[in-house]
C-alpha cells in the first residue's frame, strides 16, 4: 500500500482530468518516477483482470504470485517489455477491487510505451491523483483517518513525521475508535431499553453506571487530545526571535539557518516584517521567525505595523528567544532569555544563555535546548500526533459524553449519544463531505 514518495503530484493537469466514475477501470505508475530498476504500473477496477490478459496473453497468473510474462501491444502485437506481472483478485486487495501489477523495466521509454498500450484497451482511463487511495476509502479497506496519515507518510520529510504517521495508517487511533463507537452503542441501547421499557421487571440497568461508563470513555479521548499537534510536527517548532531593536536578533537568524536569511544593519528598525525561515536542526523542523524590534518610540507607520505582527507572534510561538532586558521577558511558557553580543558586552546574570551569533560561542548550548524544548512539544516514542480535523471531531465526542452525566432525562442522555456516535463517524469519515474529501485525495499523488 506504502509506495515511494512521488516528486511529481499530479501528470494530468486539472483542467484536463479524464472524466469517469468509481465504476472505471484505472491504471497508473504507482512506483517512483523514472528511471528506476523496476517500476510498478497498477490496473485496478472491474475490467483488471481483463485488460492483464490483453497486455500480458497467455493464462492468467496464479492470485498473488509473481510470473514473468512478455508484455504486448494489445492492437499490433509488438513487444513491450519482459516483466513480473501479479494478478490480486477482489476483494482481498489495497482497492478492495480487481488489481493487477506490472514490474517493468523502470525507463521512462518502457514506462510510457507501457502506459500508452494500456491507453488502447477499452474501459481503461489514466488514474487522477488520489484515486486508488480513495478507493481504498471508498471500499472500506481503509478510513479518513487512515487516509489522512498515507497523505502524511507520503510527504514526510524527518523521522519524527514518519514515525506519527506510520502510527496512525497502522490503524491504533481506527481501532481504538472503532471500540469507542461499539461502546457508545451499547450505552445508547441501554439508554433506549430504558426509555421504552422501564415498566418492565426484565430492564436492569443502572443510570449512574452509564454516566460513569461515559465519563471512562471521555477520559480515554482525552488521552489522545493531549497528544502534540501534528501542525507542529509538519510545519515545525515555531521559534520567534524577539526583543528590542539592534539586539541581535537577525544576526543569531542567520547563524542559526547558516545563511543570511535576514538583513543585518546597524540601522534600528531594519526588520520592518516577520520573516520566517524552516531549519533543520538534528532531523527535528523547526522554524525560526525574526521579528521587528519592539518599541514604542521612534518606530513609523509600517514599523508600529510590523510590531504588531511581531506581538501576535509571540503569543502563537511554541519557543520564544528574547534578546533583550531579562527582566522585560514576556510572560511565555516557553522562554529563554538570550544574553546575546557576549563577545562585546556583558550579559549580565539573569539571561539564561549567553552567545555570541559572531563568535559561536553559545550556539551550541543554544541548539541543545532548542532541541530539549522541542522533546516536550513533540511526539515521543510510540507516540503520534493528532491534525486539527481530528482533534476537533474527538473534542465533540468528548464533550458530548460528558454531556451525559448532566441531566437525569434519558432521552437528552440518548441524545447526547447519538451525537457521539455522529463525531465518530466524522472522525473516521462515515459521515462528511464530499468537498472535503476531493480535498484530501486530490493532493495525494498519481498512483495513490
Amino acid at each position: 500500500m506504502y509506495g515511494a514518495r512521488c516528486l511529481i503530484r499530479s501528470a494530468v493537469p486539472a483542467e484536463n482530468k479524464p472524466e469517469g466514475t468509481a465504476a472505471d477501470t484505472i491504471y497508473a505508475l504507482s512506483s517512483g518516477p523514472a528511471p528506476a530498476g523496476v517500476s510498478i504500473i497498477r490496473i485496478s477496477g472491474v475490467t483488471a483482470g481483463a485488460a492483464l490478459d490483453r497486455i500480458a496473453p497467455g493464462v492468467r497468473p496464479s492470485p498473488r504470485r509473481a510470473t514473468l510474462r512478455t508484455l504486448t501491444d494489445p492492437e499490433d502485437g509488438g513487444v513491450l517489455d519482459q516483466a513480473l506481472v501479479l494478478w490480486f483478485p477482489a476483494p482481498k486487495t489495497v482497492m478492495g477491487e480487481d488489481l493487477a501489477e506490472l514490474h517493468v523495466h523502470g525507463s521512462r521509454a518502457v514506462v510510457a510505451a507501457v502506459q500508452r498500450a494500456l491507453g488502447k484497451i477499452p474501459g481503461l482511463r489514466p488514474a487522477v491523483a488520489g484515486e486508488f487511495t480513495r478507493r481504498a476509502f471508498d471500499h472500506g479497506r481503509i478510513d479518513l483517518i487512515e487516509a489522512e496519515a498515507l497523505g502524511d507518510l507520503l510527504a514526510a520529510e524527518t523521522e519524527g513525521q514518519r514515525r506519527s504517521a506510520m502510527i496512525l495508517a497502522s490503524g491504533r487511533l481506527s481501532r481504538s475508535v472503532e471500540q469507542w463507537r461499539d461502546r457508545i452503542l451499547a450505552l445508547a441501547a441501554t439508554i433506549e431499553a430504558l426509555i421504552d421499557f422501564s415498566d418492565e421487571d426484565d430492564v436492569d440497568a443502572d443510570v449512574g453506571e452509564i454516566v460513569a461508563r461515559a465519563e471512562e470513555l471521555s477520559a480515554e479521548i482525552g488521552y489522545w487530545l493531549g497528544l502534540p499537534h501534528a501542525e507542529r510536527l509538519r510545519d515545525g517548532v515555531r521559534v520567534v526571535l524577539a526583543g528590542p531593536p539592534n539586539t541581535g536578533k537577525s544576526t543569531l537568524l542567520n547563524a542559526l539557518v547558516g545563511r543570511d536569511a535576514a538583513i543585518v544593519t546597524p540601522i534600528a528598525g531594519t526588520t520592518r516584517d516577520l520573516i520566517e525561515v524552516p531549519v533543520m536542526l538534528s532531523g527535528v523542523a523547526f522554524l525560526l521567525t525574526d521579528t521587528a524590534g519592539l518599541r514604542r518610540v521612534g518606530a513609523d507607520e509600517v514599523e508600529a505595523i510590523g510590531i504588531a505582527r511581531a506581538e501576535r507572534a509571540i503569543e502563537s510561538s511554541d519557543i520564544l528567544l528574547w534578546l533583550g532586558e531579562p527582566c522585560a521577558c514576556p510572560d511565555h511558557p516557553s522562554a529563554i532569555r538570550i544574553g546575546a553580543q557576549a563577545d562585546i558586552r556583558s550579559p549580565g546574570e539573569s539571561v539564561d544563555l549567553a552567545l555570541s551569533a559572531v563568535t559561536g560561542q553559545g550556539m551550541i548550548a543554544l541548539q541543545e535546548a532548542l532541541l530539549s524544548r522541542a522533546a516536550g512539544l513533540l511526539p515521543g516514542e510510540g507516540e503520534s500526533a493528532l491534525n486539527r480535523r481530528q482533534r476537533d471531531a474527538l473534542a465533540n465526542i468528548a464533550a458530548a459524553l460528558d454531556d451525559v452525566g448532566t441531566s437525569s432525562d434519558l432521552i437528552l442522555m440518548a441524545e447526547s449519544l447519538r451525537l457521539a456516535r455522529s463525531g465518530v463517524d466524522a472522525l473516521t469519515g462515515r459521515a462528511g463531505t464530499e468537498d472535503m474529501f476531493d480535498t484530501l485525495f486530490g493532493a495525494f499523488c498519481i498512483g495513490k
